[in-house]
């Protein structure tokens, strides 16, 4: 008997694709940048990275967010280059 799995795809292939039709996960987010995740919580807590919301007590983050943060930091980067 076979099983069918279904592969997730990788989320920075995703991000140069184009983000996913939903909010994203904090693992979303540290898959997507190459960070562990205790980089993504610094971030919120320090209010450096994208930013995000809760629903509940569940970490979410608006894709058209992550899109704008990242605009944002190849902007200040051409900036200081």
């Amino acid at each position: 008997m076979s099983r069918i799995h279904s592969a997730q795809p990788d989320p920075r292939a995703t991000l140069r694709s184009g983000l996913p039709d939903r909010y994203l996960t904090p693992d979303d987010i540290a898959e997507i940048f190459g960070v562990p995740i205790e980089t993504v919580y610094q971030w919120r807590k320090k209010r450096t990275g994208p930013a995000g919301f809760r629903v509940g007590k569940h970490l979410r983050y608006d894709p058209a967010d992550i899109r704008a943060y990242v605009t944002e930091c190849k902007s200040l980067d051409r900036d200081a280059a």
